[in-house]
């Protein structure tokens, strides 16, 4: 109503000026003309404003419509999806989408951080390398650093009783803010979440053990061997550095670079230095598969080293007239050393095998044998392009 009302007052006054006469008029008139156009020229910029403020507030409610339509089409968000899609949907994310999907809202946070998906990551990516001892690894850490923590904050509670009876100085104030502030850092990740795990893993912040075949990039003194080391993964290079412990005397050796194809679990719960008691020793038939513990000299960790069961000599090797499997005597060979070479072979006694050997031609221990044909195949992808002497 107000557009119409100054269109029909502009139109009235264009009108009335159009039919005054153009006679001289008096001097009192020129000042009214004055006013006139005074009156005319703030009758324009109210209409001109008045225009605009129309044309806006159509465009105000056509956008405010807009955001209605918006609105109304996209009422069902992934929140509201059955709780079975939703769970698909997020089993389906890169750990890189639930870490940014879990920054969305609190209810996404506690879905993506949970164990359930979590798990599937650590098994896919981590389950090969990752077994009982890098569980127990874990749990140890998690506890080194909570007593650290509870360390740090009795510490800090004992500035901050120090300091408390001088607050009414402005510097040792500005002091304990800042020592209240230290104490409150903290992750809102709980440390004993398998997201907590998996993303240490990924970052290189936490050291694993595990195992290691050919070790310091493929020595010809470890071929077809496995030897234990602490692990830390590099993102950057998608491989491993590597910390063995010192063999004797020597200092701890390191190595960059280790290839995922290079690594396994750790297969039994022995300590490098203890002996594996074999419990397959009466099970051994010529041709079975097997990794027997080996170190230079008492000081020394175990080593894992392959090798089959062989024949005894009085044995013809023909498999329906062999009787290797009865006799109390075990024949271990190591193919890849050349025939003749003290490395080539070695016994075993079946009933009361502990370790055996000598200063000279180093110490056998504890036996397995393998049954998993992945396992055999990965000793024989590692086999040496030579003999060995």
């Amino acid at each position: 109503m107000l557009f119409f009302f100054l269109i029909s007052a502009f139109s009235f006054f264009l009108l009335l000026s159009r039919s005054l006469p153009l006679q001289p008029l008096p001097s009192w008139a020129n000042e009214g003309r004055l006013l006139s156009f005074l009156f005319a020229q703030e009758f324009h910029l109210l209409y001109v404003n008045s225009i605009k403020y129309f044309f806006k507030s159509m465009a105000a409610k056509k956008h405010a419509s807009r955001i209605e339509s918006i609105a109304d089409s996209t009422e069902i968000s992934v929140l509201d999806l059955p709780e079975l899609a939703l769970e698909c949907i997020l089993e389906k994310l890169s750990p890189a989408g639930l870490c940014n999907m879990a920054g969305v809202c609190r209810s996404l946070r506690q879905r993506c951080r949970s164990d359930y998906l979590w798990e599937r990551q650590m098994r896919e990516k981590w389950g090969r390398v990752i077994g009982k001892a890098a569980e127990r690894s874990w749990i140890k850490y998690l506890n080194v650093r909570n007593e650290s923590s509870v360390a740090t904050e009795a510490s800090i509670g004992k500035t901050k009783r120090l300091f408390g009876s001088l607050t009414r100085l402005w510097l040792l104030s500005l002091l304990k803010l800042r020592l209240d502030g230290s104490g409150k850092h903290r992750s809102s990740l709980p440390d004993d979440s398998i997201m907590s795990w998996y993303l240490s893993l990924e970052t290189g912040k936490f050291w694993f053990p595990a195992q290691i075949y050919n070790r310091e990039h493929g020595h010809v003194g470890f071929m077809l061997s496995c030897y234990d080391a602490e692990l830390s993964y590099d993102s950057t290079t998608d491989a491993f550095r590597a910390r063995y412990p010192p063999h004797g005397r020597r200092t701890i050796v390191t190595e960059e670079g280790v290839e995922w194809d290079r690594i396994r679990a750790t297969p039994t719960d022995n300590n490098p230095h203890d002996l594996h008691l074999s419990d397959c020793l009466h099970d051994l038939h010529p041709g079975d598969h097997i990794e027997i513990q080996w170190r230079r000299n008492k000081e020394f960790p175990y080593g894992w080293w392959y090798g089959v069961v062989g024949h005894l000599e009085r044995c013809d090797g023909y498999e329906h007239f062999c009787r290797c499997h009865s006799s109390e005597t075990i024949i271990l060979e190591f193919n890849q050393y050349t025939p003749g070479s003290r490395w080539r072979q070695t016994t075993v006694n079946r009933k009361d095998h502990r370790e055996e050997g000598n200063e000279t031609d180093g110490f056998y221990g504890g036996i397995r044998k393998l049954y998993s044909k992945v396992e055999i195949s990965t000793w024989r992808q590692l086999w040496p392009t030579d003999i060995l002497e």
